[in-house]
């Protein structure tokens, strides 16, 4: 081992060594290996980076998870209490409640970079509430167990592929 530091040291020394220093960075292929030239900080820093990416994500999945949650209590609420029954044979407001939510999906994606956080977080909530009146006629159509069992379905689903995606960084 030392002779290939002598080596490296003599090829720095005649070749210059910002020149060395960008040669190819590949990786070796042992999974706790730093990639060449890499120090022993870069893998605390992508420490800290895989954790604060895991803080991020998780954040973000209880945000769509509570965002889910809350369109399917609007959803059943509007269904069971016989309004969405009321309203859509409306052909006006079963139409405005349908754009509703894409209404709030272009103000929110023109608007992203103009608005608070707030205003955001706000505008998902409200499109959360918009969804669940929208598909309340989901429940007016299909039984509950239907429902339920396409739900989990889907769930179980984006569960293993996320963790699949997690597991092997794909």
């Amino acid at each position: 081992m030392r002779r290939v530091e002598d080596d490296i040291s003599a090829i720095r020394h005649s070749v210059g060594k910002g020149v060395l220093d960008t040669m190819a960075n590949w990786s070796d292929p042992r999974p706790s290996a730093a990639p060449f030239g890499a120090s022993r900080t870069d893998a605390a820093r992508s420490g800290a980076y895989d954790a604060g990416l895991r803080s991020y994500m998780l954040s973000v999945y209880n945000y769509m998870g509570s965002g889910v949650l809350l369109t399917g209590i609007v959803a059943l609420a509007f269904a069971m209490s016989g309004a969405a029954a009321a309203v859509f044979p409306n052909g006006a407001l079963r139409i405005g409640l349908m754009m509703a939510p894409l209404a709030v999906v272009f103000a929110m994606s023109f608007g992203q970079n103009r608005m608070k956080t707030s205003t955001l977080q706000l505008l998902f909530w409200a499109y959360a509430v918009l969804m669940g009146l929208s598909l309340s006629t989901i429940f007016l159509v299909y039984s509950g167990t239907s429902i339920a069992g396409a739900f989990f379905a889907t769930a179980a689903g984006f569960a293993g592929l996320s963790l699949y995606g997690y597991t092997t960084k794909k």
